[in-house]
């Protein structure tokens, strides 16, 4: 299984541009049984949004946030989530008592491809590849 980091989204988010429409051909000729993302990366885009929402105390400000956010849950509503369940949090706490130094959300995926055996898509090679056993590709960098 192939689960894509919060960097990959976002390209996907982007249809338009050549980098996700040669994004998407890869996927779609993989063959590493199944494509997803992460409930992480589900929280990290929603907490972007939210936070752009709330900072503008003009409703009519808020409008295109709203808007963005919507059209975030759509685009996530066609793919699998895997969720951060027990297996990724006993993963997490083995992570973290191996004191593996990068930030919490990032571990927290690497927990969940590890307890999936899933291969991560990100262009975070420097962090990820800290984690012991994660198999890790960045598929935007030529």
């Amino acid at each position: 299984m192939i689960l894509l980091d919060t960097d990959h989204i976002s390209i996907l988010q982007h249809a338009a541009s050549e980098v996700a429409e040669a994004l998407q051909e890869r996927l779609d000729h993989q063959s590493y049984g199944g494509v997803g993302t992460t409930a992480i990366t589900l929280e990290e885009q929603s907490r972007s949004w939210l936070g752009l929402i709330n900072r503008y105390a003009d409703v009519r400000r808020q409008v295109t946030y709203y808007k963005r956010f919507i059209a975030s849950f759509r685009f996530f509503a066609k793919w699998r989530i895997v969720p951060f369940d027990d297996a990724a949090a006993a993963r997490f706490q083995e992570l973290r008592s191996a004191r593996i130094r990068i930030g919490s959300f990032d571990l927290k995926i690497a927990a969940i491809c590890l307890a999936n055996d899933a291969t991560l898509l990100s262009r975070n090679l420097a962090d990820f590849h800290q984690v012991p056993d994660l198999h890790v590709e960045d598929w935007l960098t030529p």
